[in-house]
């Protein structure tokens, strides 16, 4: 049986409804039809895939309208930062949540700042750039370490970074910062709405993509290919340096599997107080052969000298 017999046996006209059983070329002209993209949001900072490939070619009725086709250039992230609305902080507010803009602020700055270097050397050796932060379980600790991670990468005056939740049903990073009226990210991952209609920048360096709509079906929407091409078009048009991304816990549902093909590298963090040897094990079996383990973070570290976390 030919492949499109396959994809497109249900489309078959049925005899008795006085249709004649169509052809090889009628299925392969249907075959197109269906699998020809439909463009739903698209950033004015960059051109639909078929508007790009094929800039000046149009169809003949249109040709016959008069119409013009769009040559859009491809996206220039200086102008897409520009683009982004801008959110302040007050250093003072978030440093009572833990959260520290300004490295003279605590003496806890001086570990993220080594854990920075370290994952920036790492990733950058290797050409990636997309790093999610997950824990075991929650509760351990994983948002926080990924809200200060990217305020301290932030930190660097000609960088650019992104912070992004994908902690899908139970986001976290919108309520840390204290920001509110943030829209679902669901419409950005979906392609619904374009980057520049979700993301948020503080200063020059730091883009935010928060969520604050819990999404109970977390892990079918991580593995939308629409997603994926959304993730993709962020880093074309932010290029940041590195993509720090609040991921669900691993041992908790099938979320943090159902994101793994879309991360270069993890970083695992861990509870000093409750995390156990066994999780760590079991998160390890996990990612073995699937993605790469940077380190594990140990959080509430029982070592006084350590202060809040230590690094593994």
């Amino acid at each position: 049986m030919a492949n499109h017999d396959i994809l497109l046996s249900s489309a078959r006209w049925p005899a008795d409804l006085g249709q004649a059983p169509m052809d090889d070329d009628s299925f392969r002209k249907m075959a197109e039809e269906i699998k020809r993209p439909r463009t739903t949001a698209v950033s004015v900072f960059r051109a639909a895939p078929q508007a790009a490939q094929h800039p000046t070619v149009l169809p003949a009725s249109e040709k016959d309208a008069g119409s013009t086709a769009l040559n859009l250039s491809a996206p220039n992230p200086d102008r897409v930062w520009e683009s982004l609305g801008v959110v302040t902080f007050d250093p003072a507010q978030l440093s009572g949540k833990g959260l520290f803009i300004e490295s003279q602020q605590s003496g806890v700055t001086t570990y993220f700042d080594i854990l920075r270097t370290r994952l920036l050397h790492a990733m950058q050796e290797r050409g990636w750039k997309r790093l999610a932060i997950t824990s075991p379980t929650h509760g351990c600790g994983k948002t926080f370490v990924a809200a200060n991670l990217a305020l301290s990468l932030a930190r660097r005056p000609s960088s650019r970074t992104v912070l992004l939740d994908l902690e899908l049903r139970h986001p976290g990073l919108a309520k840390l910062f204290g920001l509110a009226d943030i829209g679902p990210i669901r419409d950005f991952l979906n392609g619904e709405q374009p980057l520049e209609s979700h993301f948020q920048r503080v200063g020059r360096t730091l883009a935010l993509g928060l969520n604050s709509t819990p999404i109970p079906d977390a892990a079918e929407t991580l593995h939308e290919p629409s997603t994926a091409a959304s993730l993709s078009e962020m880093m074309i048009q932010l290029n940041p340096e590195l993509a720090v991304i609040d991921a669900p816990p691993v041992l908790v549902s099938d979320d943090m599997l159902a994101l793994l093909p879309q991360v270069d590298a993890v970083l695992l963090v861990v509870d000093g107080t409750r995390t156990t040897t066994e999780e760590v094990r079991a998160c390890e079996r996990l990612f073995s052969n699937q993605c790469p383990l940077m380190g594990v973070v140990l959080n509430r570290a029982q070592d006084r000298k350590l202060r809040r976390f230590g690094i593994a």
